[in-house]
Protein backbone atom coordinates (compact mmCIF):
# COMPACT_ATOMS: atom_id res chain seq x y z
CA UNK A 1 0.00 0.00 0.00
CA UNK A 2 1.16 3.45 -0.91
CA UNK A 3 2.18 5.42 2.31
CA UNK A 4 -0.05 8.45 2.73
CA UNK A 5 1.41 11.94 1.78
CA UNK A 6 2.92 14.30 4.88
CA UNK A 7 0.59 16.97 3.87
CA UNK A 8 -1.93 16.81 1.08
CA UNK A 9 -4.74 19.37 0.40
CA UNK A 10 -7.51 18.65 -1.69
CA UNK A 11 -9.09 21.44 -3.53
CA UNK A 12 -9.08 23.52 -1.34
CA UNK A 13 -11.32 27.05 -1.16
CA UNK A 14 -11.58 30.14 0.88
CA UNK A 15 -13.57 33.44 -0.34
CA UNK A 16 -13.37 36.66 1.80
CA UNK A 17 -16.77 38.63 0.41
CA UNK A 18 -15.98 39.46 -3.46
CA UNK A 19 -12.84 37.88 -3.26
CA UNK A 20 -11.45 34.51 -3.53
CA UNK A 21 -8.35 33.99 -2.06
CA UNK A 22 -7.41 30.37 -2.55
CA UNK A 23 -9.75 28.81 -5.49
CA UNK A 24 -9.34 25.49 -5.15
CA UNK A 25 -5.71 24.71 -4.45
CA UNK A 26 -4.30 20.95 -4.45
CA UNK A 27 -1.15 19.90 -3.46
CA UNK A 28 0.59 17.20 -2.32
CA UNK A 29 3.99 17.42 0.19
CA UNK A 30 5.73 13.73 0.15
CA UNK A 31 7.62 13.21 3.88
CA UNK A 32 11.09 14.69 3.79
CA UNK A 33 10.41 17.32 1.36
CA UNK A 34 10.92 20.97 1.48
CA UNK A 35 8.81 22.87 -0.52
CA UNK A 36 8.20 26.59 -1.05
CA UNK A 37 5.65 28.24 -1.38
CA UNK A 38 5.87 31.44 -3.08
CA UNK A 39 3.60 34.29 -5.48
CA UNK A 40 3.13 37.97 -6.05
CA UNK A 41 1.57 39.70 -3.07
CA UNK A 42 -2.27 38.78 -2.57
CA UNK A 43 -1.45 35.42 -4.45
CA UNK A 44 -3.27 33.62 -1.41
CA UNK A 45 0.06 32.53 0.20
CA UNK A 46 -1.14 33.79 3.84
CA UNK A 47 -4.52 32.61 3.61
CA UNK A 48 -3.43 28.85 2.06
CA UNK A 49 -1.18 28.71 5.65
CA UNK A 50 -3.89 29.70 7.77
CA UNK A 51 -6.65 27.40 6.00
CA UNK A 52 -3.59 24.70 6.50
CA UNK A 53 -2.82 25.28 10.17
CA UNK A 54 -6.39 25.43 11.22
CA UNK A 55 -6.39 29.44 12.05
CA UNK A 56 -9.10 29.79 8.91
CA UNK A 57 -12.06 27.57 7.65
CA UNK A 58 -12.40 26.35 4.14
CA UNK A 59 -15.38 27.01 2.03
CA UNK A 60 -14.58 23.65 0.84
CA UNK A 61 -11.94 21.05 -0.36
CA UNK A 62 -9.87 19.16 2.58
CA UNK A 63 -6.53 19.56 4.21
CA UNK A 64 -4.68 16.05 4.93
CA UNK A 65 -2.02 15.56 7.76
CA UNK A 66 -0.11 11.75 7.00
CA UNK A 67 -3.51 10.97 5.56
CA UNK A 68 -6.02 12.31 7.91
CA UNK A 69 -8.28 14.72 7.20
CA UNK A 70 -8.18 18.09 9.51
CA UNK A 71 -11.88 18.95 8.99
CA UNK A 72 -13.21 20.70 11.80
CA UNK A 73 -9.82 20.24 13.75
CA UNK A 74 -9.26 23.29 15.63
CA UNK A 75 -5.53 24.82 15.85
CA UNK A 76 -4.29 23.80 18.87
CA UNK A 77 -5.30 19.42 18.00
CA UNK A 78 -3.39 19.82 13.92
CA UNK A 79 -0.53 20.77 16.49
CA UNK A 80 -0.78 17.72 18.65
CA UNK A 81 -1.20 15.65 15.29
CA UNK A 82 2.20 16.57 14.43
CA UNK A 83 1.94 20.27 12.17
CA UNK A 84 4.23 22.85 13.68
CA UNK A 85 3.53 26.79 12.85
CA UNK A 86 5.65 29.74 12.90
CA UNK A 87 4.72 32.88 11.48
CA UNK A 88 6.05 35.99 9.88
CA UNK A 89 6.18 37.88 13.41
CA UNK A 90 7.43 35.48 16.05
CA UNK A 91 4.81 34.81 18.42
CA UNK A 92 6.39 34.22 22.02
CA UNK A 93 5.62 35.08 25.21
CA UNK A 94 7.52 38.53 25.86
CA UNK A 95 7.03 38.13 29.82
CA UNK A 96 8.83 34.75 30.27
CA UNK A 97 12.26 33.96 30.22
CA UNK A 98 13.32 31.99 27.01
CA UNK A 99 12.93 28.57 28.71
CA UNK A 100 9.98 29.01 29.98
CA UNK A 101 8.69 29.47 26.29
CA UNK A 102 10.03 26.29 25.37
CA UNK A 103 8.54 24.62 28.77
CA UNK A 104 5.42 26.30 28.43
CA UNK A 105 5.25 24.40 24.72
CA UNK A 106 6.07 21.26 25.79
CA UNK A 107 3.15 21.38 28.16
CA UNK A 108 0.60 22.32 26.17
CA UNK A 109 1.76 19.62 23.56
CA UNK A 110 1.57 17.21 26.81
CA UNK A 111 5.48 16.12 26.23
CA UNK A 112 6.27 18.09 29.27
CA UNK A 113 9.11 16.01 31.50
CA UNK A 114 11.79 16.44 28.90
CA UNK A 115 12.81 19.89 29.68
CA UNK A 116 14.03 22.79 27.34
CA UNK A 117 17.54 22.25 27.25
CA UNK A 118 17.63 20.08 23.93
CA UNK A 119 15.27 22.25 21.86
CA UNK A 120 17.73 25.47 23.12
CA UNK A 121 20.64 23.65 22.15
CA UNK A 122 18.96 23.06 18.62
CA UNK A 123 18.42 26.73 18.16
CA UNK A 124 21.86 28.66 19.72
CA UNK A 125 19.81 29.49 22.31
CA UNK A 126 20.84 27.66 25.90
CA UNK A 127 23.25 30.81 26.71
CA UNK A 128 20.09 33.12 26.71
CA UNK A 129 17.62 30.38 28.30
CA UNK A 130 17.22 32.98 31.88
CA UNK A 131 16.81 36.37 29.57
CA UNK A 132 13.67 37.54 29.36
CA UNK A 133 11.90 36.73 26.11
CA UNK A 134 11.02 40.95 25.87
CA UNK A 135 15.02 41.20 25.37
CA UNK A 136 15.68 38.87 22.50
CA UNK A 137 16.45 40.50 18.39
CA UNK A 138 14.42 39.72 16.12
CA UNK A 139 16.50 36.81 14.66
CA UNK A 140 16.53 35.25 18.56
CA UNK A 141 13.00 35.26 18.57
CA UNK A 142 12.15 33.47 15.53
CA UNK A 143 14.92 30.77 16.88
CA UNK A 144 12.98 30.53 20.27
CA UNK A 145 9.51 30.59 18.15
CA UNK A 146 11.02 27.30 16.00
CA UNK A 147 12.37 25.88 19.35
CA UNK A 148 8.68 26.00 21.19
CA UNK A 149 8.11 24.32 18.12
CA UNK A 150 10.46 21.70 17.49
CA UNK A 151 9.62 20.77 21.34
CA UNK A 152 6.13 20.13 19.75
CA UNK A 153 7.59 17.02 18.33
CA UNK A 154 6.15 17.82 14.62
CA UNK A 155 6.51 16.05 11.45
CA UNK A 156 5.78 18.74 8.98
CA UNK A 157 7.04 22.43 10.24
CA UNK A 158 5.29 25.05 8.24
CA UNK A 159 6.82 28.21 8.43
CA UNK A 160 5.22 31.84 7.01
CA UNK A 161 8.53 33.98 6.09
CA UNK A 162 11.12 32.78 8.52
CA UNK A 163 13.74 35.33 7.31
CA UNK A 164 11.31 38.30 7.48
CA UNK A 165 12.99 41.04 8.80
CA UNK A 166 16.69 39.84 8.65
CA UNK A 167 19.63 40.62 6.46
CA UNK A 168 21.81 38.69 4.37
CA UNK A 169 23.88 36.61 7.20
CA UNK A 170 21.32 36.35 9.04
CA UNK A 171 18.95 34.63 6.99
CA UNK A 172 21.48 32.14 5.87
CA UNK A 173 22.16 31.33 9.46
CA UNK A 174 18.42 30.95 10.54
CA UNK A 175 18.21 28.64 6.76
CA UNK A 176 20.72 26.82 7.91
CA UNK A 177 19.80 26.23 11.29
CA UNK A 178 16.06 25.38 10.33
CA UNK A 179 17.38 22.60 7.30
CA UNK A 180 20.05 20.72 9.64
CA UNK A 181 16.95 20.50 12.42
CA UNK A 182 14.71 19.40 9.43
CA UNK A 183 17.83 16.62 8.40
CA UNK A 184 18.14 15.56 11.66
CA UNK A 185 14.94 14.96 12.76
CA UNK A 186 13.42 13.76 9.38
CA UNK A 187 10.91 16.72 9.22
CA UNK A 188 8.69 17.99 6.07
CA UNK A 189 8.91 21.55 5.33
CA UNK A 190 6.46 24.26 3.74
CA UNK A 191 7.44 27.52 3.62
CA UNK A 192 6.81 30.72 2.29
CA UNK A 193 9.37 33.43 2.12
CA UNK A 194 9.89 36.62 -0.49
CA UNK A 195 13.66 36.71 -0.42
CA UNK A 196 13.83 34.59 -4.08
CA UNK A 197 17.18 34.06 -3.25
CA UNK A 198 16.46 32.17 -0.31
CA UNK A 199 13.91 30.03 -1.68
CA UNK A 200 15.64 29.06 -4.62
CA UNK A 201 18.61 28.31 -2.08
CA UNK A 202 16.83 25.91 0.36
CA UNK A 203 14.15 24.49 -1.42
CA UNK A 204 13.71 21.09 -3.08
CA UNK A 205 10.75 22.35 -4.91
CA UNK A 206 8.67 25.21 -5.48
CA UNK A 207 5.72 26.15 -5.93
CA UNK A 208 4.22 29.37 -7.07
CA UNK A 209 0.64 30.80 -6.77
CA UNK A 210 -1.06 33.38 -8.68
CA UNK A 211 -4.72 34.96 -8.00
CA UNK A 212 -5.33 31.54 -5.61
CA UNK A 213 -4.00 29.07 -7.65
CA UNK A 214 -0.61 27.26 -8.65
CA UNK A 215 0.52 28.32 -11.68
CA UNK A 216 3.79 26.12 -11.40
CA UNK A 217 5.02 23.40 -9.62
CA UNK A 218 8.52 21.70 -9.66
CA UNK A 219 12.02 21.98 -8.95
CA UNK A 220 13.78 24.98 -8.78
CA UNK A 221 15.44 24.96 -12.10
CA UNK A 222 12.40 24.18 -13.79
CA UNK A 223 10.25 27.30 -12.23
CA UNK A 224 12.89 29.79 -12.60
CA UNK A 225 13.15 28.97 -16.28
CA UNK A 226 9.15 28.77 -16.66
CA UNK A 227 7.97 31.93 -18.27
CA UNK A 228 4.60 32.70 -16.65
CA UNK A 229 6.41 32.79 -13.45
CA UNK A 230 9.06 35.24 -14.88
CA UNK A 231 6.09 37.19 -16.29
CA UNK A 232 3.87 36.84 -12.90
CA UNK A 233 6.13 36.74 -10.02
CA UNK A 234 9.81 37.26 -10.68
CA UNK A 235 9.41 39.92 -13.24
CA UNK A 236 7.21 41.60 -10.88
CA UNK A 237 4.48 41.66 -12.84
CA UNK A 238 1.66 40.26 -10.88
CA UNK A 239 -1.45 41.84 -10.44
CA UNK A 240 -3.49 40.08 -7.44
CA UNK A 241 -5.27 41.37 -4.89
CA UNK A 242 -3.24 42.54 -1.61
CA UNK A 243 -4.33 41.49 1.57
CA UNK A 244 -5.08 37.84 0.70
Amino acid sequence: MTEAPALELRDVRKSFGGICAVDGMSLCVREGERVAVIGPNGAGKSTLFGLISGELRADAGDVLLAGRSLRGVELARRARRGLGRTFQSARVFAGLTVAENVELAQVAAGRDGGGPEGALAEVGLEARAEREASVLAQGERKRLELAMVLADAPGVLLLDEPTAGMGREERVAIMELIVGAVARRGLTMVFSEHDVDTVFAYAGRIVVMDRGRPIADGTPEAVREDERVRRVYLGGGGVSADGV
